[in-house]
This record gives structure tokens, C-alpha cells and sequence, in this order.
């Protein structure tokens, strides 16, 4: 299963990516929408040098950020099933949902509101909202299906009472599973719970990487040097903490260590990527050419919706609902205070991203 999604998320990404080279998004973009000429900080030969620096600064941090959380087994605070590790999780989870709201989607109602689109229908409806709503429903839709195809898929049937083991030795067996073989005992509980961090940690992966290819795309075509400069700190503390979120889910999801690299690698990569794609076709891309505004729009409106989702229910939402905080209020108040604190650095961040 994550092998094939991994492959049909790369293909779709380069399919997205390929219509931006044939699309009438690169082209002239029309009069009166602003061209940035008249900006002194626009300097192609000052922006290339920069353009170099974030890929590297970008890409750095970015596996910093993806690879602590698979590290934190080794380090006894952060373990997995410990209360700090649970904080930091949640406090992960509110920088992504802080980039959902306060990035991505004014991003996407800033760009489907331009003046250089069409008054008819853009300026007429809440497109970037609607779009952010469905979404949010699709995700729900394929978080929902894909958890009853594969539960159907590898569970399996009742079995008869001669056979029949104790829970305890269950459990001892999906733990010595979990830890030596990375296989999980079919038609348990536990095999249910792990199967639905899989299932997170591909969807979120998912949404993340529509809006790094955005970002990556629009950093790399500029030339404006001083919004550069102010992108290359706000993208590194994003892609510090964004990571770090998506990390702690990978580690819950128990992959193979093939599996978490190529994850960890493909988040870190994206928006290096698609910097280099700018670089590319910043001599013939417009980003406020209409297409390019209503492609780009559309695509952090839909990123917006799944962010948000997995953000407040499949990740929040099902640790403040389970056992662990349920179980201690005390806990609780520390893990919202985490996650506000997330969405509070990610407000903070927002003043120059």
C-alpha cells in the first residue's frame, strides 16, 4: 500500500508540475495587473544567488525537521509513548493547522480575488473557500474508504474458539512485531490503530506537498530579492516545524526505515524541487498572468482543506479524544496550550511569508 501511494503522489505532483510548462500560465500577463517593474528590489542577477541559498537552507532544515521525530527513540523525553513526545506532537499539529489557515488559504483567496482575473465568476463567488470545503469532504471521503478497503482487505475472518489466544498474549505478540519485524497481527486492534497512522501520515504527506510545490515554484520564478530574503527565514522555521509534525506521524505509522526515508526525502525535496522549476521558467512564467492565479489558487485551496482537516481530526482531534488525555486533564491543558502555541508561531511567521 504505501509503495503504490508514494508512486501515484510523485506522478500526480509531476503531472501538476508538467502542465505549468505547457500551460497558457506562462504567458505575458495582461496590462494594468502590476508587472513589479518599477520595484528597485527586483534584480534576477541579486535574486539567483538567493534562489541557491533557500534551496539549501530550505532542503537543511527540512530533513532536520522530518528526521528528529524518528530519532526520538533514542532520546527517553521523546519516546513515542511518553507525555513529551505526545506535546510535541500537538504542538506540531498547530503549525499545521496554522499553515492551513493563515498560509494557505489567504494565499488562495488573495490570489482568486486579483484584479487581473475576470470580474465574472471569480470576483461573483467564495471560490477559494468552496474549494477548501470540498476538500476537506474528498479527504474525509479517501481517509474514510482507504481505512474500509484495507481493513476488509487484511482482516481476517472470525476465528474458531479452539483456537483462541488471550488478549495479553496478543498484545505481546503485536508489540514484538512492532519492534523487531515491523509486521502487525492481522484482525486486532491494534493492527486497526496502526493502519489508520498509515493512512495519516500519506494523506497529510498528501496536502503537504501540494502547497511546497507552490511555494517552491513561486520562490524560484521571482526575482524580487527582498521578498527573498524575507522567504528563506519564514520557509525555514515553517519547514522546521511542518516537518516535524509529519515526522511524528510517520514514526507512529511504523513504517519500514525504506519507507520513512523515501517520505522523509520527498517532503525535504518538494520545494527545493520546485525552486529549480522557477529558476526554469522565470524567464516566461507570470504569477499574476490569470491562470497562473487561478491554477496556483485552486491548488492552495484544495492543500488548505486537506491541511486543515487532518490537522483538527485526524490529528487533534483523535489524540485529545483518546485514552492517553483522557485520562489526565492535566495533560490535556499542556498538549492545548502545545498546540496553540503552534498556531501562534505560525501567525507569527505569517507577518513575512
Amino acid at each position: 500500500m504505501s509503495t503504490t501511494k508514494l508512486v501515484m503522489k510523485l506522478v500526480y505532483i509531476l503531472l501538476i508540475l508538467f502542465t505549468f510548462t505547457v500551460s497558457p500560465a506562462i504567458s505575458t500577463s495582461p496590462e494594468g495587473c502590476g508587472s513589479g517593474s518599477d520595484n528597485p528590489c527586483v534584480d534576477k542577477a541579486k535574486a539567483f544567488p538567493l534562489k541557491i541559498v533557500a534551496i539549501v537552507a530550505i532542503l537543511t532544515t527540512s530533513l532536520i525537521g522530518v528526521s528528529s521525530p524518528l530519532f526520538s527513540r533514542y532520546i527517553s523525553f521523546l519516546r513515542p509513548d511518553g507525555n513529551g513526545f505526545m506535546i510535541v506532537k500537538c504542538f506540531s499539529s498547530g503549525i499545521i493547522l496554522g499553515t492551513g489557515f493563515m498560509h494557505v488559504l489567504p494565499d488562495s483567496f488573495e490570489m482568486l480575488s486579483s484584479e487581473c482575473l475576470s470580474d465574472y465568476p471569480w470576483h461573483r463567488f467564495p471560490f477559494a473557500g468552496f474549494v477548501a470545503m470540498l476538500s476537506g469532504l474528498v479527504t474525509l471521503a479517501i481517509d474514510s474508504i482507504t481505512t474500509s478497503l484495507y481493513t476488509g482487505k487484511d482482516t481476517v475472518g472470525p476465528v474458531p474458539d479452539e483456537y483462541d489466544i488471550d488478549q495479553e498474549k496478543a498484545i505481546h505478540i503485536v508489540g514484538h512485531n512492532h519492534s523487531h519485524g515491523h509486521g502487525v497481527v492481522l484482525g486486532t486492534k491494534d493492527d486497526g490503530q496502526l493502519l489508520r497512522y498509515r493512512v495519516i501520515a500519506m494523506v497529510l504527506e498528501l496536502g503537504i506537498l501540494f502547497h511546497s510545490v507552490v511555494i517552491g515554484l513561486s520562490l524560484g520564478a521571482t526575482n524580487d530579492a527582498c521578498t527573498i530574503k524575507g522567504l528563506i527565514i519564514a520557509l525555514c522555521f515553517h519547514h522546521l516545524f511542518e516537518g516535524m509534525g509529519l515526522g511524528g506521524c510517520i514514526l507512529q505509522a511504523d513504517f519500514t526505515n525504506v519507507k520513512k526515508v523515501m517520505m522523509a526525502l520527498l517532503f525535504a525535496g518538494t520545494t527545493p524541487f520546485g525552486i529549480f522549476l522557477g529558476i526554469a521558467l522565470s524567464n516566461i512564467y507570470r504569477d499574476n498572468s490569470p491562470t497562473a492565479l487561478v491554477t496556483i489558487g485552486l491548488l492552495n485551496a484544495c492543500s488548505a482543506g486537506m491541511l486543515i482537516y487532518m490537522a483538527l481530526v485526524d490529528l487533534l482531534a483523535t489524540e485529545f479524544m483518546g485514552s492517553m488525555l483522557q485520562g489526565s486533564v492535566k495533560l490535556q491543558i499542556k498538549c492545548f496550550v502545545a498546540a496553540l502555541l503552534g498556531c501562534a508561531v505560525m501567525s507569527v511567521v505569517a507577518l513575512w511569508a
